[in-house]
């Protein structure tokens, strides 16, 4: 690290304009990398490859329908002439439209689509190709086509698609919510360092996030993964409150520094060798464990993983050069600028005093911390992994007024999720589908004798299943047309691919699990010299995200909250991409806050011998740090559940909850408790696993604050007092290792 900031140091200018000319370029290039993104999945199933297929002849027929539900004036029924004229109208503005196709009742005659009474009918409405809903023009022109033939007719408009959306025909995008993020953090940031210096940290996330915009861009060319537009949003989130994390990290440290006298060159060249180690080191954790996703064989994920090897390691990057030229440049007139009255950065009085109240009471903040997550986790292990039902999905507008039409009419929810069944050529639709109408579980199958869905060497019979397919109560249509099928046809459709999906991400978590907690583990214990650090701090994360399952389950799958918050009653389910996203989102950012912690921790007893003061130390100095950069995150993300998509909603929620548990349970509680408890065993590395590590092996002699203090409460004279920790600008031992000082 030495040699990296003398590099820095000694090229400032030319760094400065690289940094420079990549943001220009991030400016111009972001906009257009939304156009080199693909929606969609990739997956190695038979609904898949029937989607393929399906969408190869039949374009958006595999996609979820937006839905008309049509209730008709009094004295009218569906089977009225001018209900047949009015439905055959629509049926041709929708195939005036290219590669638009519907199914009602006046092109397939099935009373399927015909509810209580025959008062209503539906019209189900496909795109011209999957991953995209049908244009709203074309639906009004459709329902326009409707009511002109028979006056006094209401049409409601519905479906997946657009409930998804917050009940609206479109949905809106996730920028507006990030920027609010962005002025909480300023905030945050203001309140943190009392000046100017608080625009720093937001400048570096700025050039880091639009750094990464351009590497996303560039992945799209240089490989053959397609990457789902929701990686934009992901990228721009992590790399929002990583590149924060580490520039507060290197600030913090610098401040530390002018504070014990140095100069500001020194003061710069000090915060990179101590909080340097301490970033890069982070950054290793998270892109390794982001990355691990690339061993679920489900594209969007593997996207997602490709991704994240290098957004830590740009948001590090960025961090560690931007911050140190800024500051060697411009840091202490902004620091003059002040916003508030700020204290001495020797320590913090109140994270002192949790530090001591910790030190003395180790069993009972130990057993504090384990309840709460104990608590969490096992809510967290009733997770129900799949697609929330329609009925959850809106809390209010025309999509969701549409979906209470359709069920006030009789009509089931599962209409909403079709199965479509493509025929092979010389397969009677007609004959097939009077056999499949007697599956269970199925409200009809759809036949239309039309060229819209029958092709020379093919056709598409429709499948209604009564519940929805892909969610917690979806029932057994989907395993009963499986079984009764033809053995040569391909069945589809949205909702069963994403319930296969779902299946292979549970069945892949465990080994996901396995992987990322062992590359942590190694990394960890090679930089902390420690076999007890490493497997409590893999432990401890484990447990986060657990909790932060468990808060998903409180709030989105038994209701408790999401009814009151946003208006949507309880999902029943968790959407099947949240779990996994959020264990590698979480175990990046708590493994930060983890090595910011353990660091400083470290870094004390090298230099000490007493694990005590150690804790208190590095409580007391990082304390408000982590804190904040818990607290710029957790807003962020609260104002990102404002979002009208359900699944958004419930990834902001999970997100939030678990970065607030693990800084202020995991890491004020556990993590320090712990160390305590475990005294000197703490630092003990054996030779034989020094030697695997290619580190030299550390085996502390007795802790002499652990001698004698061995009952709950007892007094722990180590002498500490507010300014007791301050050293000098120098070196210390510790920085000869590499345990990547805080």
């Amino acid at each position: 690290m030495e040699r990296f900031a003398a590099f820095v140091m000694r090229h400032r200018v030319w760094v400065g304009l690289a940094w420079v000319a990549l943001t220009v370029v991030g400016v111009l290039i972001a906009p257009q990398v939304a156009g080199r993104l693909k929606s969609g999945t990739t997956v190695n199933t038979a609904s898949y490859h029937a989607n393929t297929a399906i969408a190869k002849e039949y374009g958006g027929a595999g996609a979820n329908p937006s839905v008309l539900v049509v209730d008709l004036p009094r004295g009218a029924t569906a089977d009225s002439t001018a209900v047949a004229a009015g439905l055959a109208a629509a049926d041709r503005t929708a195939t005036a439209v290219p590669g638009v196709r519907d199914l009602s009742f006046a092109n397939t005659g099935d009373r399927a689509l015909v509810g209580a009474g025959g008062t209503s009918t539906l019209v189900m409405v496909y795109p011209p190709e999957p991953g995209i809903a049908v244009a709203p023009p074309v639906l009004d022109a459709m329902s326009n086509a409707i009511t002109h033939a028979v006056p006094g007719t209401t049409v409601h408009q519905t479906g997946i698609e657009q409930l998804s959306a917050g009940g609206t025909s479109g949905g809106s995008s996730v920028l507006t919510e990030l920027l609010v993020g962005v002025g909480l953090a300023l905030l945050v940031l203001a309140w943190v360092f009392g000046s100017a210096l608080a625009l720093l940290p937001l400048l570096s996330a700025i050039i880091s996030v639009l750094t990464m915009q351009l590497a996303v861009w560039g992945l799209t060319y240089a490989t053959n993964i397609a990457i789902n537009p929701s990686v934009q949003f992901i990228v721009a989130l992590l790399g929002l409150g990583l590149s924060i994390d580490y520039a507060l990290l290197l600030v913090n440290r610098w401040r530390e520094e002018r504070d014990q006298g140095a100069d500001n060159r020194q003061a710069v060249l000090h915060s990179l060798h101590k909080a340097g180690h301490s970033v890069a080191f982070s950054a290793l954790i998270a892109s390794l464990g982001l990355f691990a996703l690339m061993v679920v064989p489900v594209s969007f994920l593997q996207g997602v993983g490709l991704s994240g090897l290098f957004i830590p390691s740009i948001a590090a990057l960025v961090a560690l050069t931007t911050i140190p030229l800024l500051l060697v440049t411009v840091g202490p007139r902004l620091d003059r600028i002040r916003l508030h009255h700020r204290r001495s950065t020797a320590s913090d009085t109140m994270w002192t005093r949790t530090a001591r109240t910790i030190v003395a009471w180790p069993k009972t903040a130990a057993l504090l911390g384990a309840g709460i997550l104990g608590t969490l986790c096992a809510f967290g292990l009733t997770i129900n992994i799949a697609a929330p039902a329609s009925t959850s999905l809106a809390a209010n507008g025309p999509a969701q007024q549409g979906l209470v039409a359709l069920q006030h009419d009789g009509f089931p929810t599962g209409v909403l999720t079709p199965v479509p069944i493509e025929l092979p050529a010389g397969t009677d639709p007609a004959s097939t589908a009077a056999t499949l109408r007697a599956v269970p579980d199925l409200h009809g199958v759809l036949v239309a004798n039309t060229p819209a869905w029958q092709h020379a060497g093919s056709s598409v019979i429709m499948g209604l299943p009564n519940s929805e397919i892909g969610t917690a109560h979806a029932g057994s249509a989907l395993a009963n047309l499986r079984a009764a099928a033809p053995h040569n046809a391909m069945i589809g459709g949205d909702q069963v691919q994403a319930s296969d999906v779902a299946h292979i991400m549970s069945s892949w978590f465990p080994l996901l699990l396995g992987l990322v907690a062992l590359l942590t583990f190694v990394l960890l214990a090679r930089g902390m010299r420690s076999l007890l650090l490493p497997a409590k701090a893999v432990a401890l994360n484990v447990l986060s995200v657990g909790a932060a399952y468990g808060v998903l389950v409180l709030v989105w799958q038994l209701g408790w909250g999401s009814n009151a918050l946003w208006g949507i009653p309880a999902t029943g389910s968790i959407s099947p991409f949240v779990p996994m996203l959020l264990f590698g989102f979480l175990f990046g950012v708590s493994m930060d806050y983890e090595v910011f912690i353990l660091s400083r921790i470290r870094e004390a007893f090298d230099r000490t011998g007493r694990t005590n003061d150690a804790v208190v130390e590095g409580v007391s100095r990082t304390g408000r740090l982590v804190t904040s950069a818990a607290l710029i995150l957790f807003l962020a993300l609260i104002s990102l559940s404002s979002s009208p998509d359900v699944t958004i909603k419930m990834m902001a929620t999970g997100m939030a909850a678990g970065v607030l548990i693990d800084a202020l349970v995991v890491r004020t509680l556990l993590t320090p408790a712990l160390v305590v408890l475990f005294g000197r065993a703490n630092w003990y590395l054996p030779g034989w696993a020094a030697r695997l590590l290619r580190v030299e092996p550390s085996a502390p002699t007795a802790d002499p604050q652990r001698e004698g203090a061995g009952h709950e409460g007892a007094e722990h004279e180590s002498g500490e007092h507010d300014g007791e920790y301050e050293h000098d600008g120098a070196m210390s031992a510790a920085g000869t290792h590499p345990s990547g000082q805080a």
